[in-house]
């Protein structure tokens, strides 16, 4: 697909563009309403088409846990009859907590950790089922507030019955940004992994303690711009972190229910890069 309606369809999902305009750019690029409408299930998120994990090995569980200013929703997932396991808090893209991050979440607890998918729109009820409002609802979030309810959603699993104590977190998209920013405020955090998330300031990055690793999608021009200065700021304040670039693939190139934007191979290196970091720091 032209890389063009690739990065338009990021635009949009990233910004305030209303559907309506996003449909007229896209049909100006693919040259007619009608050709717009048969690229847009290809760029939109397939739940269905994508397989959904699943494994006997494991049992997850609707769960909640005290926020700020209510209850904030989650999912569990573990290894059936194990203790003393490494925790991991998962966090979302920008739409909230999908089918996709459920599977996530269930997939690090089948490497053998204690995996808690945070939905961080329970303030508002938690993830609607339309995607463009979790969209909207994602900005409305308080971020002081959203911060906390993370760092709360840490401090769940290190108290957990079934816990090691040792916690990490990994994040996509909004939620890579929201990875740095919890390495950022919790000096207990053992290890954090970003996906083409966004960058923290530079004057925060001292306060990191965790081991850092981040995921880029070589085309992700708009994410890929603050890789320098976030750089700088990790080798000045002497932090363990790992960066890697894959080459030709777009921003979302994790995500399996994303046709044009998934990429198997990149998707699993990193996969097998993150695991190999929560084995080493969380255990």
């Amino acid at each position: 697909m032209d890389q063009k309606i690739i990065t338009l369809y990021d635009s949009y999902t990233h910004s305030q563009l209303s559907r309506k305009e996003f449909m007229k750019k896209l049909a100006i690029l693919t040259g007619s309403t009608a050709l717009a409408l048969t690229v847009l299930p290809l760029l939109e998120n397939n739940y269905v088409a994508a397989a959904s994990f699943n494994s006997e090995d494991i049992v997850s569980e609707n769960i909640t846990y005290p926020g700020v200013d209510g209850d904030m929703k989650a999912v569990l997932a573990q290894p059936k009859d194990k203790k003393k396991l490494g925790c991991v808090l998962v966090i979302h893209e920008n739409r909230g907590l999908n089918p996709h991050i459920i599977d996530v979440t269930k997939r690090i607890a089948a490497e053998g950790f204690l995996a808690l998918g945070v939905d961080a729109l329970s303030p508002f009820g938690g993830t609607p089922a339309d995607e463009d409002k979790g969209r909207e609802l994602i900005g409305k979030l308080d971020p002081e507030k959203n911060i906390q309810n993370y760092l709360k959603g840490l401090a769940y699993l290190r108290d957990h019955k079934n816990g090691n104590g040792k916690t990490a977190c990994v994040g996509f998209c909004w939620g890579g940004g929201m990875a740095s920013k919890l390495a950022v405020n919790d000096p207990k955090l053992q290890a954090a992994v970003a996906y083409y998330g966004a960058q923290p300031k530079a004057e925060e990055v001292a306060k990191i303690k965790a081991s850092v690793m981040l995921h880029y999608g070589g085309l992700d021009e708009r994410i890929n711009a603050g890789i320098p200065a976030y750089e700088a700021a990790l080798k000045q304040n002497n932090i363990d972190y790992k960066i890697y670039i894959y080459d030709g693939v777009n921003h979302a190139f994790n995500n399996n229910t994303s046709p044009t934007r998934y990429n198997e191979a990149a998707a699993k290196l990193a996969w097998q890069r993150t695991i190999d970091l929560f084995k080493t720091k969380i255990g």
